[in-house]
């Protein structure tokens, strides 16, 4: 959730953890701080709120002599868990009388017996954080070799994090670990950017190593030594972080979400590159790392996710049984993992995650891999933890996911499972003739996305009539039931409009009894099954006084006539129209909300990449 930065190295320190700080603001903004070893000891500035609330505050100092010849240092932006967003809260946290400083990502579950242990031998804190307890741990066993302190706290703590340490008595050195939160090495020439995401690091290298649980790294002289918590000295892979600084800039757009949206037509063309084969009628998965012999064994597709990836699953689902006549399912990967599923080798098990970090959905795929399933990754971030420890799947390569409110990732998401479900169509019962209808119906999403972005000013148009409103409902049928979701999930996120989704059915088991002029719905209503139902249940809100904005096909009068407002959209397959539907409400939302002038990139209380549960 949080964002982590450190640097050690020949160049001056704090220029370059402030750059990485901006980089990962999107991972968390209640606050934000540096710590920078310089000759007179380690000194720490901190400022609630945001990045730019850090810099302003150091003014000046930032290029103070004594800043510009410190190497070593550590920085982070914080996404409040333990403790509100306070100048106090904030990281680096100090101990030892300021000898010691680290950051840290993740929750330390057992932070209030060692806090009240290290209180009673003395140690005094200064904030509510489970973060500085382990700052304390650390000092605790420092007897001057802080590898060996950290050794020893980390062994000590239940929970997950990804820290960054340095000591006042150790200059040079810098030491990062990792335990369900990300942390990944940059290696430059002479010098070494770590962070929690590639994103903050990119500008300086595309060498970078990816810890994996319970490594620790020590960090010096421009070279990395890891280890694990046992002092086994281990090797890790250099990986080449595949996309360009310039990925991860606005580029001209107001917003990173608007970016992310119109960089969808390209973002989809890279996901299904070279995995469509439209002779054949088939995908080519080859990361899944399966034989169409393998794929036909199995009886279920088990689909695992979180929040956007999770209203994907769902139209993953429907695709797999439509296509394939095999039983698809999904799961939220929270309930997965504290419950005993009924899960085995006959199933394959699909875990999504832009991140690949998502702590809910590793920890699905680990009990899934412990109860014999076969399990692939679905992720956007080559050497993720999640498509490390599946060691098959298929990665989105829809390029950096800057704003949290997911887009690109969302549409590549189900662009995949429509390849996945053809791939197990055509090795069971799906003709040649229908494999190769749908696989053009695949290459030709982008070009529908295209139509839909070039309706942004009429769209934008539609979007004032609902900025005055506090609670929406979105329903749909069939496919339009998970696009119903995620469109609502969207709204609510960036404008803070409260909204619901529901299958158009169950309007009148209950919801109905809202429905008034200050309760608008959004209705899934273009051409396909079910459509003539939606009609009716739109008619049911009118009769309500319930205004409706319908998104229908392109020249569908009767659609038009049943809606107060209308979004169009290309005339497609059900099992497209869910990503042409979607762009179109990313779209909606954003403008509403913007309207409404929220911080789309930074809503509140929300951060990217979900490490912790």
């Amino acid at each position: 959730m949080c964002g982590i930065v450190a640097y050690a190295g020949v160049r001056a320190a704090t220029p370059i953890l402030l750059q990485g700080l901006r980089k990962l603001e999107y991972r968390g903004y209640d606050s934000a701080g540096i710590a920078i070893h310089r000759k007179d000891g380690i000194k720490i500035y901190k400022q609630e709120g945001k990045v730019s609330n850090l810099v302003d505050s150091l003014g000046d100092y930032q290029h103070d002599p004594d800043h510009e010849q410190a190497h070593v240092g550590i920085a982070h932006t914080r996404w409040a868990t333990h403790g509100p967003p306070t100048t106090a809260n904030a990281h680096p946290h100090p101990a030892g009388n300021g000898r010691i400083a680290l950051v840290h990502n993740g929750i330390i579950e057992n932070y209030r017996g060692l806090k009240a242990k290290l209180a009673a031998e003395g140690h005094i804190f200064l904030s509510d954080t489970d973060s500085e307890v382990l700052a304390h741990l650390v000092d605790h066993y420092y007897e001057g070799d802080l590898l060996e302190a950290i050794t020893k706290a980390l062994k000590e703590v239940d929970g997950t994090y990804g820290i960054a340490c340095i000591c006042e008595d150790e200059p040079g050195k810098l030491i990062v670990a990792r335990k369900g939160s990300p942390i990944v090495i940059g290696l430059g020439d002479g010098e070494t950017i770590v962070a929690s995401d590639a994103s903050a690091i990119i500008s300086h290298t595309r060498q970078a190593i990816y810890l994996d649980d319970n490594d620790i790294a020590v960090i010096e002289d421009g070279k990395v030594d890891i280890r694990t918590l046992d002092s086994s000295p281990v090797q890790r892979d250099i990986a080449d972080i595949d996309w360009s600084a310039d990925a991860a800039e606005k580029g001209g757009y107001e917003h990173y979400m608007l970016k992310e949206i119109f960089e969808q037509p390209e973002a989809i063309r890279n996901a299904i590159r070279g995995r469509v084969d439209a002779e054949r009628g088939t995908a080519v998965l080859s990361g899944l790392g399966l034989t169409p012999r393998e794929l036909v064994e199995f009886h279920r597709l088990l689909i695992v996710g979180c929040g956007t990836s999770l209203n994907a699953g769902l139209v993953g689902e429907y695709a797999v049984e439509d296509f394939a006549a095999m039983l698809g399912e999904v799961e939220q990967a929270a309930e997965f993992r504290y419950r005993n599923p009924i899960v085995g080798s006959k199933d394959l098990v699909v875990a999504i995650s832009q991140s690949g970090e998502t702590a809910d959905t590793l920890a699905a795929v680990r009990e899934a891999i412990d109860k014999g399933a076969m399990v692939a990754g679905l992720v956007n971030v080559v050497g993720s933890t999640i498509a490390r420890e599946t060691g098959r799947g298929i990665y989105l390569h829809a390029g950096p996911e800057i704003s949290v409110a997911s887009t690109k990732a969302f549409t590549c998401q189900v662009s995949v499972l429509l390849m996945i479900a053809l791939k197990l169509a055509r090795g069971r019962r799906m003709s040649l003739q229908n494999g190769r209808s749908i696989a053009q119906k695949i290459l030709n999403i982008p070009s529908l996305v295209e139509r839909v972005l070039a309706k942004n000013d009429e769209i934008a148009k539609v979007a004032e009539h609902f900025v005055k409103f506090e609670n929406m409902f979105y329903i749909g049928r069939g496919y339009m039931f998970p696009v119903a979701l995620e469109g609502a999930l969207k709204i609510k996120e960036i404008s803070y409009i409260h909204a619901e989704a529901y299958n158009a059915a169950e309007l009148k088991h209950g919801p109905i009894a809202l429905l008034d002029e200050n309760m608008p719905v959004v209705a899934l209503m273009n051409k396909g099954p079910g459509q003539e139902k939606t009609v009716g249940n739109v008619e049911e809100c009118r009769a309500r006084k319930a205004p409706v904005l319908g998104v229908i096909t392109e020249g569908d009068d009767e659609a038009r006539e049943a809606c107060d407002w209308v979004i169009e959209i290309p005339e497609c397959p059900h099992f497209i129209a869910t990503i042409v539907a979607t762009t179109a409400l990313q779209l909606f939302s954003y403008h509403v909300a913007r309207l409404r002038g929220c911080s789309i990139d930074q809503p509140r209380n929300l951060a990217k990449s979900v490490t912790v549960e």
